[in-house]
């Protein structure tokens, strides 16, 4: 019998949206003839999963199940593609935990500490790899302009400590737009990041790993029409993506090898992508983690996937089967 698989997007955030696209590249991803696959929608709201184009089901939450024509189907395996909460902070980790559902992504710890930034790039820098200069404001406090401006200096990135896709980022450039910028990032989220300004070659590295093999994928440069890598950027096509990326294979190999590094020193599981900004002498700096890259057709991971002879059906493939014959023994 063949296992059924969730895929599962949706969300509470503002990146519902990049989330549901992930869902129809996953969709169009996955070995069809080996497992039986639907779209799962989450919301605070509702949990149904997609039947048909136009009939939905709801979700049983006491074990992640369904009913199709007065049968019950129970899920053998959850692939999260929710871009924020709950699919990315470990929350959604620490359910399929709880009722025995193996998942594609990292675990609860490694989850919830990728999602915080801010706390994620400190704990990194312990260990040796280098980020920017940063403060963190949680909800209430405050940092005056004058104060940021000695400390951090400009220009310099205003950002909610936890999400993506850009919601809620500013580059800022003087003292009078900190504010404003603050406050834009405090819509999206209880914390802010503020982050100095590095200048240089933004490059982005996705890998996985199974018992039997480590994969870390070619390098991608990104090279944004805009000001910084936005989300018209992102998702408008602002962009030169060019993957290989235009950089020496000594600085390649040293990417590849740091980020092989950031994965077993986070415990991380599934696939990643690790972001990047090298600066003068190629200076390595860690921008930040994503456990749950898109998955559309034209993002980064499966742009990796092609440009190293390789099928996003046989990754998808071989992350799932490393899970279940986990799950077996």
């Amino acid at each position: 019998m063949k296992p059924t698989i969730a895929i599962v997007a949706g969300g509470d955030s503002s990146e519902v949206v990049v989330s549901l696209k992930s869902a129809v590249g996953l969709l169009s991803f996955m070995d069809r003839a080996r497992y039986n696959v639907y779209q799962v929608i989450l919301t605070k709201e509702v949990w149904v999963v997609n039947i048909t184009e136009n009939e939905q089901v709801e979700i049983d939450k006491s074990d992640f199940s369904f009913f199709n024509q007065g049968n019950k189907i129970k899920f053998d395996f959850a692939y999260i593609t929710i871009h924020g909460t709950p699919g990315e902070d470990g929350i959604l980790q620490g359910y399929f935990d709880l009722i025995g559902i193996p998942y594609s992504t990292c675990g609860v710890l490694a989850s919830a500490l990728t999602f915080y930034k801010f706390i994620c790039n400190q704990y990194l820098k312990s260990f040796g790899v280098k980020v920017s200069e940063s403060v963190l404001l949680r909800s209430g406090q405050s940092i005056n302009s004058e104060e940021m401006a000695l400390k951090i200096g400009f220009p310099c990135f205003i950002k909610p400590n936890a999400g993506g896709s850009s919601f809620g980022v500013t580059k800022v450039n003087s003292k009078e737009d900190v504010q404003p910028a603050i406050e834009k990032a405090f819509k999206e989220g209880n914390e802010v990041m503020i982050e100095a300004f590095m200048q240089g070659i933004e490059v982005t590295c996705g890998m996985y790993k199974t018992k039997s093999k480590s994969i870390v994928l070619p390098i991608t440069e990104v090279v944004p029409h805009n000001d910084f890598f936005d989300f018209d950027a992102k998702y408008k096509g602002e962009v030169d993506e060019i993957t290989p990326a235009r950089i020496n294979p000594e600085l390649t190999a040293r990417i590849q090898k740091l980020t092989a590094a950031i994965y077993d020193i986070l415990g991380c599981k599934g696939i990643i992508r690790i972001d990047y900004i090298i600066t003068e002498g190629d200076v390595i700096n860690l921008l930040e983690v994503n456990t749950t890259p898109g998955m559309t057709t034209t993002s980064f991971i499966p742009q990796q996937v092609r440009a190293a002879g390789m099928e996003m059906k046989d990754v998808l493939t071989d992350i799932i089967e490393n899970e279940l014959n986990i799950q077996k023994e």
